[in-house]
């Protein structure tokens, strides 16, 4: 019953109820990548009048999060491609690094030094730095009057 309730009401949970009915009536399997993400796309690639294209979808293994899509995949989703990542063969550069998720908002993000979120990385002061102080240098004035000077009026 909780599964039913998650899959009506919730839409970061892998698919809605609707969403599921929808791959069931009109979709069409094209694959899946290496995080367990489902691809689909219209049946036998019947056009959709409205976008003048195919629909093209993903139904997440876990949370619906888009940074979990790779790269060949998301260009296959959004048009770039037309050939989808299982019909190529395609090898990865040895530059090319594995395709990592968005972290942010999660412990493992990346704190910069001298993130104030970085805690005890701060790198130390330089010395270059000297503060204000009243007193020190404040609001320059003429020596003819105790006004401040203005270069507007002559």
């Amino acid at each position: 019953m909780k599964s039913f309730l998650l899959k009506l009401f919730t839409w970061w949970n892998r698919q809605t109820f609707g969403t599921q009915v929808w791959t069931w009536l009109y979709g069409e399997f094209v694959g899946e990548d290496e995080f367990g993400n489902r691809y689909f796309r219209t049946r036998d690639g019947k056009i959709d009048a409205a976008l003048g294209l195919e629909r093209r979808w993903v139904v997440y293994s876990g949370e619906a999060e888009a940074s979990l899509v790779p790269p060949s995949w998301h260009g296959w989703l959004h048009h770039t491609v037309d050939i989808p990542p299982t019909r190529e063969s395609y090898q990865a550069r040895a530059w090319q690094k594995p395709h990592r998720p968005n972290l942010t908002g999660t412990p493992g993000a990346y704190r910069p030094s001298g993130s104030l979120a970085a805690e005890n990385r701060r790198p130390r002061a330089t010395g270059d730095y000297k503060p204000w102080t009243p007193g020190e240098g404040g609001q320059r004035r003429s020596s003819a009057s105790s006004k401040p000077t203005d270069f507007h009026t002559r």
